[in-house]
């Protein structure tokens, strides 16, 4: 799903970070404090914007290495928990087709 070097802990202080897997978007974002942050997930198709507050669940970790192990175990939890609903959500989402 994610590979915790591809987030440097550091980064986040800066960016926020957002990607998919298999129906399932997140987006990390630091907190104002920059002391922790916070893990979004909502369905495909929309950007974390764009998608209703309602269709997000969130939680928050402490800024650190071992806040970004939890982080991603989180996530790896609420895919296995909700893997019907982001299996739909997939169904959803833009397809590319190629007509060569």
């Amino acid at each position: 799903m994610i590979d915790k070097k591809l987030i440097p802990v550091g980064g986040l202080k800066k960016e926020p970070f957002s990607g998919g897997h298999l129906g399932m978007r997140y987006y990390f974002r630091a907190d104002e404090s920059k002391e922790t942050f916070s893990v979004f997930i909502y369905p495909e198709p929309w950007s974390f914007e764009q998608t209703p507050d309602e269709k997000k669940q969130s939680a928050s970790f402490p800024l650190s290495d071992e806040g970004m192990d939890s982080a991603i175990a989180w996530l790896f939890e609420r895919y296995e928990a909700q893997k019907e609903t982001w299996e739909n959500a997939k169904k959803n989402c833009m397809h590319i087709v190629n007509n060569t």
